[in-house]
């Protein structure tokens, strides 16, 4: 049974405040068949178990790639380009006790095979508590107190999203979240939610997945019924406006559409040998 005054608890205590800044919230609906289709074929092909947030992980990487004015974080008040594309995937702990993150680095070069590879090795190790960075961060927030924990956390946030400072004393790397936290509450039953912004992250952009369901869409005039997938997003106003929202947007939508053009394939192989 989980904790309910697990250390996920306590940062959530630490760094809540009332809303003070603007932010914009918006959801794109999929048809998922291309995309469930395409995730067997890439299972089959490598052996490696593969999911939906792997995919949307992807889309989101392409996208940071395609528009820079999205990959990005704010030093002084003013916007700087990161190096490389690298998303936070919160992964939930055993039993549901806490949340850790995983970061991918380099997302936007890496197949959806190298990205499910990369997150369920750093899983393995946070949940076998060999992830030092994850064990030494876990013991400072346990000793504090809450009261003292919440300016800990904007001056570390400060430090190391904004400066991309390392504190190995604190299991804090730079730039920790990368330029987005991707999430999940599909495996709940949830077909949709939002993010609550995580104020000592300092990234951008938050995408939550909800759980594919079967539902009646209109294709080619006719009702059919589809699996469908809802990705939504929560989105720092000063970073994002209508334009790059339709960029986001419509690099899901093309992921999803099209989800082989990833491997630079016209079409299922099975499809094209028979054609």
């Amino acid at each position: 049974m989980a904790d309910g005054n697990s250390l996920r608890r306590k940062l959530a205590i630490a760094s809540w405040s009332g809303p003070s800044e603007g932010n914009i919230y918006g959801k794109v609906t999929v048809d998922a068949g291309p995309a469930l289709e395409y995730l067997a074929h890439v299972e089959d092909t490598t052996g490696e178990k593969v999911t939906v947030t792997h995919l949307v992980g992807k889309a989101v990487g392409e996208a940071l790639a395609k528009e820079p004015s999205l990959n990005g974080y704010l030093r002084l008040g003013r916007y700087e380009r990161h190096d490389e594309v690298a998303l936070a995937f919160l992964v939930s702990m055993p039993d549901g006790s806490d949340l850790a993150k995983a970061k991918v680095r380099r997302i936007d070069e890496k197949s959806v095979a190298e990205i499910a590879r990369d997150l369920r090795e750093r899983a393995e190790r946070l949940r076998a508590g060999e992830d030092d960075d994850w064990e030494r961060s876990k013991g400072v927030v346990r000793l504090l107190p809450t009261f003292l924990l919440r300016p800990l956390l904007w001056f570390v946030g400060l430090l190391s999203s904004s400066f991309g400072v390392e504190a190995k004393g604190l299991g804090i790397e730079p730039f920790p979240f990368g330029s987005a936290i991707v999430t999940s509450v599909g495996m709940f039953g949830l077909d949709e939610a939002w993010v609550p912004p995580t104020p000592f992250a300092r990234v951008p952009l938050y995408v939550l997945i909800g759980a594919v369901t079967e539902r009646p869409v209109v294709v080619d005039g006719a009702v059919e019924v589809r699996p469908q997938l809802t990705i939504t997003a929560t989105v720092d106003h000063r970073f994002i406006d209508g334009f790059q929202g339709g960029v986001l947007a419509a690099e899901f939508r093309r992921v999803f559409q099209d989800p082989w053009s990833l491997d630079g394939l016209d079409g299922p192989p099975a499809r094209k040998a028979t054609a």
